[in-house]
């Protein structure tokens, strides 16, 4: 079986490869469209969905895998930041609290589909002014949802759950799911 991941982030591409070594990256490139009547689970699996579905359209002969990530904050689903002063604003009202990340991951084959989603509550050091603008000036916080990367040290505090999830790729419940597609 031929594998695609329907994905641009070098993250999740580097987190695929420790469960499958050889696969092709086909980016899904339409617009994600949010629906926000829906609850912020509802809407992240969606989003992967029409990932998946996409880039299916093309590769009908693999095993496709599409992906969304979210943080939610007191409800809200965050995005990725408009600009650095989004980001800088984003940060400010995460730091010290605590909120949850979604990745939805949509596997799909000629022979099944299967969407699923993993949640991870993750908490917040306080983080000053300065800590803020010294982040939002490397630049990392502009590609990814909720303004940070937990891997980036300083920002979290603790998380409960799956690490590789707050990264974008929850890699045991992919692991899962494809054993499960491809049974």
């Amino acid at each position: 079986m031929k594998y695609v991941l329907a994905s641009a982030s070098p993250r999740r591409r580097e987190l695929f490869s420790l469960i499958v070594p050889e696969f092709e990256v086909v980016p899904a490139t339409g617009e994600e469209k949010f629906n926000m009547s829906l609850f912020p689970e509802q809407v992240v699996c969606s989003v992967a969905e029409g990932k998946c579905d996409e880039v299916f359209e093309k590769y009908s002969d693999c095993a496709v895998i599409g992906c969304d990530t979210v943080v939610v904050f007191e409800g809200e689903i965050l995005g990725k930041p408009q600009n650095g002063d989004d980001a800088a604003a984003t940060l400010k009202r995460l730091s010290g609290k605590t909120h949850y990340v979604i990745t939805a991951v949509c596997i799909r084959t000629k022979n099944k589909k299967l969407t699923e989603f993993e949640k991870t509550e993750v908490r917040f050091n306080s983080l000053s002014d300065e800590f803020i603008r010294i982040y939002v000036d490397s630049g990392s916080p502009l590609d990814k949802a909720g303004s940070y990367g937990i891997q980036d040290g300083g920002l979290v505090k603790e998380y409960f759950g799956s690490y590789t999830n707050v990264v974008g790729l929850p890699v045991s419940l992919v692991k899962k799911m494809l054993e499960e597609v491809l049974r």
